[in-house]
């Protein structure tokens, strides 16, 4: 998604180290910005998906409306990928403390389908299952994914109700028209 473009009032976080990223500096750099914030909904790609995650026990996690997670890595498959690469740790398990949205692919080189079922369970967040897509980024075919706004808004609109449980979230996903073209396929994680 280039949300950049599309939404001015959208902030990207930028973190100091991309070729050696280390969890307290990420980590510092996005709750930063999210202290700014009465209140933010997170789209996050990848490892950065991972950090989002990460958020589920810090008081930061409070100001956080929603979170639409891409392609989360697998930090161990990462480091097999890329020895040395990262310095993140153990991956997160615990249940995030705001509505979540999981959008994955069969054929993730950085996440096995099967993983990335567990971690969604654990972190109470609905998956989208994209099908074949690879990593979901522009090697993998993705450039501006309009389907990405679509799930972002119904996330967003089901955050602000804070009404539902994860099965009622996940009907109301499903059943929305405005997820109409953006995914291949859903499933409760």
């Amino acid at each position: 998604m280039s949300v950049l473009a599309d939404h001015p009032a959208a902030t990207l976080v930028r973190q100091r180290n991309w070729s050696r990223p280390t969890l307290a500096d990420w980590r510092g750099a996005l709750e930063e910005e999210i202290l700014k914030h009465d209140a933010v909904d997170l789209v996050a790609h990848s490892l950065g998906s991972v950090l989002v995650a990460m958020l589920a026990k810090r008081p930061t996690a409070e100001r956080v409306r929603s979170a639409l997670l891409v392609a989360p890595c697998d930090l161990d498959e990462t480091e097999r990928l890329h020895t040395g690469a990262i310095d993140f740790g153990a991956m997160p398990t615990d249940r995030l403390a705001f509505p979540s949205l999981v959008v994955g692919s069969l054929n993730d080189r950085y996440m096995r389908f099967n993983r990335l079922r567990s971690f969604c369970k654990a972190w109470r967040s609905n998956l989208v299952d994209l099908g074949h897509a690879g990593h979901i980024n522009p090697e993998s075919g993705f450039g501006r994914w309009p389907g990405g706004y679509n799930l972002l808004r119904v996330l967003n609109d089901i955050a602000r109700r804070k009404t539902c449980s994860n099965s009622k979230c996940y009907s109301d996903l499903c059943a929305s028209e405005k997820t109409h073209g953006a995914v291949g396929a859903a499933s409760p994680a």
